[in-house]
């Protein structure tokens, strides 16, 4: 019977080393397409909500949101967020638009810039019973 050597160990380790270094890539990278999603999903109930709100009162909600899920270049940058409110009557639109870029730091060994360009319009309807 013939002793089996151990040739299977260099696979291993390599596996190992390329598991290792896509769990550390996701740990940097997973909060902050995260963070953006929570914020998308956040101004589109904001937007939902805005028939008898100011625009003022819409953008300190949107960055109370973004301060929250650490979101700073939408807090830091004054052209990142834009929310307008069109329309007359009983109706309208409300749109909110973000426009950021976020890099994400990989140990120092690379970066990498996700850049946000999002435009999320909403009816508005004032006089609904």
């Amino acid at each position: 019977m013939r002793q089996q050597r151990g040739e299977g160990k260099i696979g291993c380790i390599i596996s190992m080393l390329v598991l290792g270094i896509l769990g550390a890539a996701a740990v940097k990278a997973v909060p902050v397409y995260y963070g953006n999603s929570e914020l998308t999903d956040a101004c589109d109930f904001i937007a939902s909500g805005a028939s008898k709100k100011p625009i003022e009162t819409l953008e300190r909600e949107v960055k109370d949101k973004a301060r929250e899920l650490g979101v700073i270049e939408v807090l830091t940058d004054k052209n990142a967020i834009r929310i307008t409110k069109t329309g007359g009557g009983d109706a309208g639109t409300c749109t909110i638009t973000l426009r950021y870029k976020r890099t994400i730091d990989f140990y120092g060994a690379y970066k990498w810039t996700l850049v946000t360009d999002k435009r999320i319009t909403k009816p508005i309807f004032e006089n609904i019973s």
